[in-house]
């Protein structure tokens, strides 16, 4: 029998910056470069994003339930979750 929580587990996400090319990051990486993103923006975060008691916990809320950040205007961060094949 397949074991689905691993076929649906995110390890790595294909990151896309405005004007550099695509990384492909681990879970660990992207939370990390999220967490140095919000800790910059703690004055202009979004409401839902705001509650999070720590910015650990806005980087993962952020992951598990986006794709895309406005950095300013006219400029997206955005994550997608991919599967890498053996």
């Amino acid at each position: 029998m397949v074991d689905r929580s691993l076929m649906y587990e995110e390890s790595y996400f294909v990151l896309l910056m405005p004007g550099a090319a695509e990384e492909i990051l681990t879970a660990a990486e992207l939370q990390e470069r999220m967490e140095t993103i919000l800790r910059d923006r703690q004055a202009d975060l979004p409401r839902d994003l705001a509650k999070q008691p720590t910015v650990t916990a806005q980087a993962q809320y952020l992951i598990n339930t986006a794709c895309d950040i406005e950095l300013q205007p006219g400029q997206t961060m955005q994550w997608f979750a991919i599967r890498l094949e053996k």
